[in-house]
């Protein structure tokens, strides 16, 4: 079955999806214990989310990255993620669009949420030839996703590095094409 050019690939059920970041410990850690995002995390600065496992690894080197050694899985409300979605803009602009430069700025400008699309990866980390998402959450919507969307935080590290050094794609989360809840 041929994998479309953009589509996003997710663990989720009737109420949640699961997203990935990776923080270093000062980070990771309080927010593990407090089951949420808490100080030393900055709500003023943009988060980006992946729901991508596979992109999470290519990003943080399977967790050895500087300031990305600990890999978090969050689950949060597919109602918050459908409205991240509603609310996004792309990164980058597309001349296919119909939208000028210019609506495009504007509307970056203005929206809560960019949209940016990666080439996914494989289990050995190299590009495929299609796209996954992920979300740079900033301003409004870090304060939904911090308070209002989080369901749970899970350090899932342990399992980042047993599949680094098994690279078993059995061991691998398994995700499914996302559509919005609606």
């Amino acid at each position: 079955m041929e994998v479309p050019q953009r589509q996003i690939r997710a663990v989720y059920d009737e109420h949640t999806i699961t997203v990935y970041q990776a923080y270093p410990e000062a980070i990771a850690g309080p927010a593990v214990r407090a089951g949420r995002f808490v100080d030393p995390f900055k709500r003023e600065r943009m988060t980006w989310i992946k729901p991508s496992f596979l992109w999470m690894m290519y990003r943080c080197g399977w967790a050895t990255k500087p300031g990305q050694e600990r890999v978090l899985a969050v689950r949060i409300t597919r109602a918050g993620f459908d409205w991240a979605l509603a609310h996004a803009c792309s990164s980058h602009h597309d001349r296919a669009s119909g939208e000028s430069r210019e609506e495009w700025a504007r509307r970056l400008r203005t929206s809560p949420v960019r949209v940016q699309w990666d080439p996914e990866r494989s289990l050995a980390l190299n590009a495929l030839p299609y796209r996954s998402l992920q979300l740079g959450i900033g301003a409004d919507a870090v304060r939904r996703y911090v308070d209002d969307w989080t369901v749970s935080i899970t350090d899932v590290t342990p399992m980042v590095r047993e599949i680094a050094a098994k690279r078993d794609p059995a061991l691998l989360p398994v995700e499914r094409p996302y559509s919005s809840a609606g």
